[in-house]
Order: structure tokens, then sequence, then C-alpha cells
């Protein structure tokens, strides 16, 4: 499984993922300036991507701590998400997203 991550250089990095983990863990695992801050908890936005319009639609529906969060995220956008809240399983080989501004370390 992979995801592809575009860092804010617009360089695309082809991560390999494994089911059942963040997104957030596995970009930080490889060493990409995503700050991350609260290690999962969903208790900041410094872990703000944006998914790829493709992937938007097969993504679980945001909670409502998520959506509090990003409000208080740089740029959030309709494809903004918190790279913690999103888990890989194989209907997501192959996900997109970009890494988003105010998350640097």
């Amino acid at each position: 499984m992979k995801i592809l991550v575009t860092d804010r250089d617009g360089k695309e990095h082809a991560l390999e993922a494994i089911e059942g983990w963040r997104v957030m863990e596995i970009i930080k695992d490889y060493k990409l300036d995503l700050k991350a801050e609260c290690g999962g908890a969903c208790c900041c936005a410094t872990c703000h991507v944006y998914v790829h319009p493709d992937w938007v639609e097969k993504l679980h529906d945001m909670r409502d701590d998520e959506e509090d969060m990003l409000d208080e995220a740089m740029e959030v956008e309709d494809n903004s998400r918190l790279s913690c809240q999103i888990l890989m399983s194989e209907e997501l080989d192959g996900l997109r997203v970009t890494i988003a501004p105010g998350t640097e370390i």
C-alpha cells in the first residue's frame, strides 16, 4: 500500500503505508515536515493536509472534534482534513494528500 504526499515545496513522495496506521504517523515516519504536535489526539490542527479531490469522497465523514480543530488551522479548504484522523486501509491505497501551510516543524 502507498500514499502519495506532496510537501510544501511541491515535491511528491511515494510512501509505503501500513494498514491501520494514521496518515500522520506515516508522514512523520518518513521525516517529512509535519509538526503533528498532539500526536494524533485530535487536539490541534498541526497535521492539516489537503486531500486530493479524487479521494475526498472515499474518506469517512469528518467528526465534530476534527471539524472544530480545523477551525483553528490556516488556509482551510473544502478538502482539508487532519491526517491523524485518516486511518490507512486497502480502500485508500494510492491516497494523495498535500501538507498544508502552518504545519511546519
